[in-house]
């Protein structure tokens, strides 16, 4: 036993004193500088890093670190290892593994302060408790002064709820007429937006922690409820059980690592839950971020995906008091997940461990593990019925230039069930959405992280009634050539095909990720698979994620 404390403290020492020896060589930056590389840094780096820098789908970029392997031995590495000018190459042009390149987006000062500054130490971020939450709440208009009825003509069942990243703020665009209808300012670079069950209220929540709650009955788009969840979320969701019908709505965030349970009319802040804890290896994590949120339309829970830990958490809200978790081991490192075509299933990507983790939503249990390519980034996926495998879920990769079918039906298809029955051609890796409408015969992937910017600005589509053939073919649009945007400087990145309510349009925007610069949304015939429109406006700046309201309000993917 002493001998076993004695190595320990041992292997303590050489790593202290590892780490002694990279300080002492540490870079410094002015301290204007180094602000504006660490607004850099949480803008653009923190989802992949950490706000710790530890790592997780990106690697781990503290200054120095060190780890025991399972044979004993000791494994260091860091920023400082690495060195300046290789850092500043990776900035620049990205990795194989899917991590962009930056040098359309940052300056050459940019970049080289930037590897600067994940050399230095990180700095510790503040917490922040029910209390720091209730204390950023605004009701900008109470529940019983809103209307009763819908004051406006617009199909609220067509809108989308476009993000337009750099600006802070949402595009309501009439899906009928192509025109925006409403811009609301919000919270930077929101993720995502949810509908409630209702489908009156719109949740956008941002990275910077911001939770805006959006009303469509107003003769123009409305935020009624304002409030900050965290210094950084990434996730929100809204409650769809009967007799719990809008009645909650959830957060996770990134920082501090926990979710947030708000009234659903209100967004008054109710509960708080760390995800602090154990891994699924055993280890201990502190900064277990809370990644993607479904809701149970069959049961009144929210299941929860926590990052680090590769665990998802069954939240039952019938009673917040006596709050119950079902806790669920999958795999490291969960990220975006959606439903089979049933919803009795949750399919979430284990992205940094190459899996798809299946949970039974109905009994409330762990289903399987499924292997697949690198990386695995679907979004919430997508459901197509194959003419050979029957039911399955698609994703495409940020690490392989494939997208994965992987079969959901395990009482018509057992043979089949949670395993990849088939591996598609994408025009590239780096892909970060597949997308298709249970009214079309396509499946959609795009490749927007690709450093080729041809690949970036195209998109791969499938038949999907030719999937069962032996050797089915795509077609690759190039979608930036079709906006028409001119030469820009930054590259004309693809991304994010959302379909209209009637699933006859798909609809993708083309980002240069630089806010000075054009941007535009291309709207697709999904049959003919022709351009039907260009939506181009001032206002459309940097626009990304897009989401249609009623596909968005029932789980249509």
């Amino acid at each position: 036993m002493y001998k076993y404390l004695g190595r320990e403290v041992g292997l303590l020492a050489l790593s202290f004193a590892a780490s002694m020896a990279f300080a002492a060589d540490a870079p410094t930056l002015s301290p204007e500088a180094k602000s504006a590389s660490g607004k850099i840094y949480f803008e653009r780096c923190a989802g992949c890093h950490g706000m710790l820098r530890k790592g997780a789908t990106g690697k781990n970029l503290e200054p120095a670190w060190s780890r025991k392997e399972a044979d004993g031995r000791l494994t260091e590495g860091g920023t400082q290892k690495l060195g300046q000018s290789r850092l500043e190459k990776i900035i620049s042009y990205g990795t194989e593994g899917g991590m962009p390149n930056f040098d359309d987006i940052l300056s050459k000062d940019e970049i080289k302060n930037m590897a600067a500054y994940i050399q230095m130490s990180p700095d510790a971020p503040p917490e922040w408790s029910l209390k720091d939450i209730h204390g950023t709440w605004k009701l900008h208009v109470p529940v019983d002064q809103r209307p009763t009825r819908k004051m406006n003509n617009v199909n609220l069942n067509n809108i989308f709820s476009v993000t337009l990243r750099d600006a802070g703020e949402v595009a309501l665009i009439d899906g009928d007429t192509k025109q925006i209808w409403g811009i609301v300012k919000t919270g930077y670079a929101v993720h995502i937006s949810r509908l409630s069950l209702s489908g009156r209220y719109i949740h956008v929540v941002g990275r910077d922690g911001r939770l805006d709650m959006i009303d469509l009955w107003f003769e123009k788009p409305t935020v009624v409820a304002t409030v900050k969840a965290g210094m950084e979320t990434r996730s929100v969701e809204t409650s769809k059980a009967k007799g719990f019908e809008d009645k909650y709505v959830i957060v996770g965030s990134y920082w501090p690592p926990q979710y947030t349970i708000l009234d659903g009319m209100t967004l008054e802040p109710l509960k708080n839950v760390s995800t602090r804890g154990v891994t699924v290896d055993g280890d201990y994590h502190q900064e277990p971020r809370v990644a993607s949120i479904v809701a149970s339309t069959t049961k009144p829970e929210f299941l929860v995906s926590v990052k680090e830990t590769g665990m998802v958490k069954m939240v039952d809200y019938s009673d917040l008091t006596n709050l119950r978790e079902t806790t669920i081991n999958t795999a490291k490192f969960l990220h975006d997940g959606g439903y089979d075509a049933t919803k009795r299933y949750f399919l979430v990507a284990a992205n940094a461990s190459n899996k798809v983790a299946v949970v039974d939503v109905k009994e409330g249990k762990f289903t399987a593990l499924v292997d697949t390519a690198k990386i695995p980034h679907p979004g919430r996926g997508a459901n197509i019925v194959h003419p050979k495998y029957g039911p399955v879920w698609a994703t495409s990769h940020l690490g392989a230039d494939v997208i994965t079918l992987i079969g959901t039906d395990p009482e018509k298809y057992p043979q089949h069930a949670w395993k990849v029955v088939q591996e598609l051609k994408n025009h590239g890796a780096n892909s970060l959405f597949v997308k298709t409408h249970p009214k079309s015969d396509n499946l959609w992937a795009d490749s927007p992280l690709n450093p080729d910017p041809k690949l970036a600005g195209s998109v791969t589509v499938y038949r999907v009634s030719e999937l069962g053939n032996p050797d089915p073919q795509p077609e690759v649009i190039d979608i930036a050539a079709a906006a028409n945007l001119g030469k820009t400087k930054g590259i004309q990145r693809v991304v994010q095909g959302e379909y209209n309510q009637n699933g006859d349009e798909i609809w993708y925007s083309v980002w240069t990720g630089n806010k000075t610069e054009p941007s535009a949304i291309v709207v697709i015939d999904d049959k003919t698979r022709k351009v039907k429109t260009v939506i181009k406006d001032k206002r459309l700046v940097t626009p990304t994620g897009k989401f249609n309201v009623f596909n968005t309000q029932h789980d249509v993917y």
